[in-house]
């Protein structure tokens, strides 16, 4: 068997890594230690507003997926920077996968990590309709292969944080994830461009940038980006991180010790 012998080492106190920086002996020599590999998952392309870049789910799920390897002995794997994402798809440089090629394209990534001998692996979901697809993945997957399957959802996470928040409603590219970009990625943030924008009650999805659509929304954001702040932003991040860890210790008990 290919990772026979690859058990030497101990993760009791070893930071975490990025896979893409380990060479294929180390990754055996992790996975067969029993690391927990973390899948992030967060849009490469995908409109927020005109201030926002389209890479702003890609790079939050970037930084927590850091920060929390920084704090913990896991593996992070690449990002997965495509999804299904069906409610923006008609802003240009949104990239969208249907569900089914979705789902399966995750667990062609879960099925080569458990090949190779990964058995806990926590996936990071930075997307709200991904949700469904990954917890039917997430299911069946472990229905039918020896591996813990934990999905952590990024729209529940950091909420304490909200007492900040100055909105009386939100949901994409507004005040919070503008705040959280401006924490990570100031020079990315086009404030200038800012513009609150609340959703009519009744607004179908998927939105749209075409004035003769039902869900016609101009700017394509949700909520009140113009309240954002940098210090808004890492007390939700810092929030964020903490429950990621607390959650992954509370699933795999020798993370922590």
């Amino acid at each position: 068997m290919l990772l026979q012998g690859f058990a030497s080492i101990k993760l009791a106190g070893m930071a975490g890594v990025f896979l893409a920086d380990l060479t294929w002996a180390e990754a055996a020599e992790r996975f067969a230690a029993g690391a927990v590999v973390l899948v992030p998952i967060g849009a490469a392309a995908k409109e927020h507003g005109l201030h926002l870049p389209l890479d702003t789910d890609w790079r939050v799920v970037s930084a927590l997926a850091k920060r929390v390897a920084l704090r913990l002995p896991i593996v992070v794997a690449p990002v997965v920077g495509f999804g299904y994402y069906p409610a923006f798809v008609a802003y240009p440089g949104s990239q969208h996968l249907r569900a089914e090629t979705f789902t399966a394209l995750v667990r062609d990534l879960l099925g080569n990590l458990v090949d190779q001998g990964a058995r806990k692996i926590a996936i990071l979901n930075n997307g709200v309709s991904t949700e469904a697809p990954l917890a039917e993945a997430a299911r069946t997957f472990e229905e039918t292969r020896r591996a813990s399957i934990l999905v952590l959802n990024t729209r529940v996470l950091g909420r304490g944080a909200d007492r900040m928040l100055e909105q009386t409603s939100g949901g994409h590219a507004d005040e919070r994830e503008t705040s959280v970009m401006l924490a990570l990625a100031p020079e990315a943030v086009r404030m200038e461009r800012a513009r609150a924008a609340h959703r009519p009650a009744g607004t179908p999805l998927p939105f749209s940038p075409d004035p003769t659509s039902p869900g016609y929304n101009p700017t394509g954001a949700i909520g009140d980006p113009t309240l954002a702040t940098a210090a808004k932003g890492e007390a939700i991040l810092a929030e964020m991180v903490r429950e990621v860890a607390d959650a992954l210790g509370a699933r795999w008990p020798e993370l922590a010790r």
